[in-house]
């Protein structure tokens, strides 16, 4: 298994790769530079489910202080205040920082679905929902990065999993461990691919929601807070009919 330095360096060429070639065909600059610093980070993602401290702790760290800014444009869609949005920062960072990772540590083993092709598809997926670009070109542009960055840390773990020693050909037991589609869980599977679904739904639906309830720019969270309230209770009022 690659180390964890390697990994970092490994999706880190590779963003910056990203960013070059998309900025080449059209993408603005720091939307271009956004998402090769997105490849990078995500190269580090898959550790989080790691029995070593250090590679969790750096990696929900570096998690924790990028997500919110992603979500910048999302906070002013929802007209938030400068002081509103720090507050929404910290929190944001708090939850992520010390909540993920406890998540991660109780309910994850390390090399089981979190090191998969469908974890990739599912960060991919949250990467799309929490950018709040009007542009789904620079939305799938920066899910994308994510998808490579995840991806490439599952590459190097099985290239490290076949060795030539003195000529000879060494196969590892985690050889297919981590670019799978499934494991020997089958909970663990169903519980992956049923995430993945629900996010892809949102995903679709989510230029629809967002506008419903949140508009462009001139919503307040109270007004959008009362309107989604008065949805649920017509619909349960139609539901008891």
């Amino acid at each position: 298994m690659a180390d964890f330095k390697t990994h970092i360096a490994t999706s880190s060429a590779l963003g910056l790769v990203y960013a070059g070639a998309g900025h080449a065909l059209g993408i603005p600059l720091t939307s271009s530079l956004i998402a090769g610093g997105l490849c990078g980070l995500a190269g580090m993602l898959p550790d989080l489910d790691s029995d070593s401290g250090i590679p969790v702790r750096e990696t929900a760290s570096f998690t924790a202080a990028l997500a919110p800014v992603l979500m910048m444009e999302r906070f002013e869609h929802l007209g938030l205040s400068r002081e509103e949005m720090v507050l929404a920062f910290g929190g944001s960072y708090l939850a992520i920082r010390f909540g993920l990772a406890e998540i991660f540590k109780r309910y994850t083993v390390h090399r089981g679905m979190w090191h998969s092709l469908p974890a990739a598809l599912i960060v991919a997926v949250i990467g799309y929902l929490l950018c709040g670009c009007h542009d789904p070109l620079i939305r799938f542009y920066k899910a994308g990065a994510l998808f490579v960055g995840f991806v490439s840390h599952l590459w190097l773990d099985e290239l490290h999993s076949v060795q030539v020693r003195r000529g000879k050909l060494r196969v590892k037991k985690s050889l297919g461990t981590a670019m799978k589609l499934w494991g020997d869980n089958s909970w663990a599977n169903f519980s992956t691919y049923a995430k993945l679904v629900v996010l892809v739904f949102l995903a679709f639906g989510d230029t629809r929601y967002f506008t419903r309830y949140f508009g462009e720019y001139e919503h307040r969270i109270e007004h959008t807070a009362g309107r989604a309230l008065r949805d649920v209770l017509e619909q349960g009022r139609e539901f008891l009919r």
